[in-house]
């Protein structure tokens, strides 16, 4: 399935002050997701302890390196907008307005055919849905989905990996990170000017043109051929789409590594964008971390296909298949039964303990854990902006993460219905952390007694 995230592995403030003034007024009470209720219902979670683990994976993108959320969406949605407008003329009138943070959350799903954005609950349920940018009700639910349900996303829930690629690819798109999310008010704006123009279709087609939008942006070229707008602002302007890791953070991964353990880093990333970002967060010698690191990965396949592991040269150029890995190397590609023996003979431990770390639930979180059986630590820094950490709250980017119309990213704004991402994260995640910070915070043989404490 291309999704954003796939595509840059693949391929890879508009605000007023016064909107900002009056989503506070209102995020308090819209945070039924509490930290208390939360923790009653999962503390029987057995206790994890990172200290636990021999081998110790991350992603990297809103893992170990986190963006600058708000200036990141805002750039990006100002180049699909722009692209639909200028490359595939669509009317202007609402795509170039000023963007909305309050539309965006992750797990919305696309539904291209019928214009709509739903979101479900664990067993596929349609608990929300827009048309365009029309909030639906349930009557209106209930003429595009009779029984409250789509088989795309049934499918979806039966097995996400479904409809990752196939002919329901082509039907259910779902935004599930920050290089995506912007996506549903593109894709629900552009519904609008079609219902102003031709009245209702009753296939929009949408998608084609905005996966040619995120190729335009991600495209792994574009990198070293400073096009697409996305790499060079990204290039140019480093301090204002990253944060730097703290050294609490940067010395928690040596005495990671002081301790005997193998730290390994797999990205979605080609290697150029994924040095850059990594010398932008982690620092110069950022690849002194880890024992061998996977760019380009094509997550979530390379936990379960066997596709070649990729040589690179000093300027990241692939130099071709390799069977032996080598420690401290940098490859493209690759499977993780690869990696799990590389990382095994290198551990000299017969059985070791292995974990990854991560952000995308589909990517990170259910295939490594399901088809791989590797323990899962999910990062979600929606913890953070919805106030569900007693501790936290102060998010930066909290009104880009915080939505009052579609409610919680863990629960249905109205009926408080759990939505499938809570439940994929309690299912296959050892802990949900709101960042790596918050892991570092701890000594390594800290006890964390529940999914989300």
């Amino acid at each position: 399935m291309w999704t954003a995230s796939s595509i840059v592995s693949g391929f890879s403030k508009l605000c007023c002050r016064s909107f900002l003034n009056s989503r506070k007024l209102v995020l308090k009470h819209n945070r039924t997701f509490c930290y208390n209720s939360v923790k009653k219902e999962l503390n029987n979670k057995p206790a994890f302890s990172i200290n636990d683990y021999d081998c110790i994976g991350f992603d990297l993108d809103n893992t170990l390196a986190r963006y600058k959320i708000g200036n990141m969406l805002e750039m990006e949605y100002k180049i699909v907008s722009n692209y639909l407008v200028t490359q595939k003329n669509y009317p202007t009138e609402d795509l170039l307005k000023p963007i909305d943070p309050n539309f965006f959350i992750k797990g919305l799903i696309i539904d291209d055919e019928n214009g709509n954005i739903i979101r479900i609950g664990p067993d596929g349920t349609i608990l929300q849905a827009t048309h365009g940018t029309r909030w639906l009700s349930k009557e209106e639910i209930l003429h595009y989905y009779p029984t409250l349900h789509w088989h795309a996303t049934d499918l979806f829930v039966e097995n996400p990996l479904q409809t990752w690629n196939g002919p329901y690819a082509e039907k259910m798109r779902t935004l599930l990170d920050y290089f995506d999310i912007v996506i549903s008010l593109v894709f629900a704006r552009a519904v609008d000017s079609i219902d102003k123009l031709y009245g209702r279709r009753k296939v929009y087609n949408i998608w084609p043109d905005l996966l040619n939008a995120l190729m335009y942006m991600f495209n792994r070229e574009h990198y070293e051929t400073d096009t697409g707008e996305y790499f060079p602002e990204m290039k140019k302007n480093p301090d204002h789409y990253y944060y730097s890791c703290t050294p609490n953070l940067i010395n928690w991964l040596q005495e990671l590594r002081n301790t005997g353990k193998k730290l390994y880093l797999i990205t979605g990333a080609h290697a150029d964008f994924a040095n850059h970002t990594a010398t932008s967060t982690l620092g110069p010698n950022w690849r002194d971390y880890f024992d061998i690191v996977v760019s380009y990965a094509k997550k979530p396949g390379f936990f379960i296909l066997e596709r070649d592991f990729i040589g690179l040269d000093e300027s990241f150029k692939e130099t071709g298949p390799v069977t032996n890995l080598q420690k401290g190397a940098i490859y493209t590609h690759g499977n993780w039964k690869g990696l799990k023996d590389f990382l095994i003979n290198s551990s000299n431990i017969s059985n070791p303990k292995f974990v990854y770390i991560g952000d995308n639930l589909v990517q990170d979180i259910y295939t490594p854990n399901v088809h791989s059986h590797c323990d899962t630590v999910s990062v979600c820094e929606e913890l953070e902006a919805e106030n569900t950490y007693d501790y936290l709250g102060q998010h930066p980017d909290k009104y880009f993460l915080s939505s009052t119309l579609w409610g919680s990213y863990f629960q249905c704004k109205y009926s408080q219905e759990r939505t499938i991402w809570y439940t994929i994260m309690k299912n296959n995640s050892k802990i949900c952390v709101p960042s790596i910070e918050y892991l570092a915070k701890y000594p390594l043989d800290h006890q964390f007694q529940c999914l989300i404490c």
